[in-house]
């Protein structure tokens, strides 16, 4: 049977188009009095956490037999470019719960790992995805952690570095090699939970930016995973990280589509509020061109990121897509919210206007889940396959 062709790309339907204001309302109403606070505090509000859970945004791709939305990777997509318009260190918050957590357990968790897993991570659970190590960053597959089998399950020793949503998660996506002589072919996922013997959450990275989202070190002791807490198959765990970060690259583009647009946003009113010579500064051409120009930067962005998501949906491949959106959303967000400190002056260099903030939020993009280079290699090994 075909596969059905994915929605035009500009159009939302009523549905989504609900989803994405009533996402809106809330990040205007509920997170943006608290982001200058968050962001100097480096920490999230566990009420605010659990007004994420009441919007029913946390588990979004959880069916609805297990108490979640129901609803499709593009709706996801939506809610985290809608939060990031006001706070991107939140809309990375339900991106890694939603695109790698919620999204690997629903692929490869087995039906009794689902059962226990995903009513929880709809409800009231924070997820965590652990890959990256010390040694292992774009070579994600160089890990050090081990596994080594015991019992009924296997002994886990080593490090996990630079671990989003670490600080207030309570399950975590974990990777270690079980068989180093096999090389990423012995590489398991396995679900951990806090508080598990030989198992500590580090310290936060005092970041650049998104600092109210948490990023910390994991440090795993010999610590015992039943085998039951295998997510997929032994020696799978490379296919688990494959595909799922494939997507999480998808709601890091909504990420940064979501922060360009809301700088664009303030530089856009600063510019019709500010006065200079007699006159608005949005009534010079020169200004005028810039802001056209970013606008127009962002709406190709856009398509990019909805048009990668919108084929994970229909089933189509997306991997080149995946890479495009990543890549070139975060180009757009550095520049974009480069403009808008530029355009704001002198107050765009302190702290009391919004877009000093996004500027720094914006630089992140280009590194995790996948570097620029990292996409550009993607992108040019596809289309010179198909040469």
């Amino acid at each position: 049977m075909p596969v059905e062709s994915p929605a035009p790309l500009t159009t939302l339907t009523e549905d989504e188009r609900l989803l994405r204001d009533s996402v809106r309302a809330f990040a205007e109403g509920e997170i943006r009095p608290l982001v200058r606070e968050m962001d100097e505090q480096q920490t999230i509000p566990r009420t605010l956490i659990d007004g994420l859970f009441a919007l029913d945004v946390m588990g979004i791709e959880v069916p609805e037999a297990l108490g979640g939305g129901n609803a499709r990777f593009f709706h996801a997509v939506l809610v985290v470019e809608a939060l990031s318009r006001v706070d991107p260190a939140i809309g990375v918050l339900v991106d890694v719960q939603n695109t790698l957590v919620v999204n690997a357990i629903r692929r490869w968790g087995r039906n009794e790992v689902q059962s226990r897993y995903l009513p929880r991570l709809a409800a009231d659970t924070v997820g965590a995805y652990a890959l990256s190590e010390a040694g292992s960053g774009s070579d994600a597959f160089a890990m050090a952690t081990r596994g080594v089998e015991r019992g009924d399950g296997f002994d886990l020793t080593g490090r996990k570095l630079w671990i989003t949503n670490a600080a207030e998660a309570d399950v975590f996506v974990v990777f270690a090699n079980v068989n180093p002589d096999a090389g990423y072919r012995g590489i398991t996922a396995f679900i951990i939970e806090r508080g598990a013997p030989g198992f500590t959450v580090g310290a936060k990275e005092d970041k650049l930016g998104i600092r109210a989202s948490s990023t910390c070190e994991l440090l795993l002791d010999n610590c015992h995973v039943p085998t039951g807490q295998v997510l997929g198959e032994v020696g799978q765990g490379y296919k688990v990280a494959i595909e799922t970060l494939n997507e999480g690259r998808i709601g890091i583009g909504a990420q940064m589509i979501g922060l360009a647009d809301g700088a664009l946003q303030h530089a856009i009113a600063y510019t019709q509020e500010r006065k200079q010579f007699g006159r608005p500064v949005a009534d010079f051409q020169g200004v005028q061109f810039q802001l056209a120009k970013a606008a127009t930067e962002l709406e190709a962005a856009r398509l990019t990121v909805y048009n990668a998501a919108r084929r994970r949906d229909a089933g189509e491949p997306f991997l080149t897509e995946a890479a495009i959106c990543k890549l070139f959303s975060s180009e757009v967000a550095e520049r974009v919210t480069s403009l808008a400190v530029q355009l704001f002056g002198g107050y765009g260099y302190v702290k009391d206007y919004p877009v000093e903030k996004l500027y720094r939020d914006a630089k992140i993009g280009q590194i995790y889940e996948g570097t620029s280079n990292l996409q550009l290699q993607t992108i040019a090994k596809q289309i010179l396959s198909k040469g």
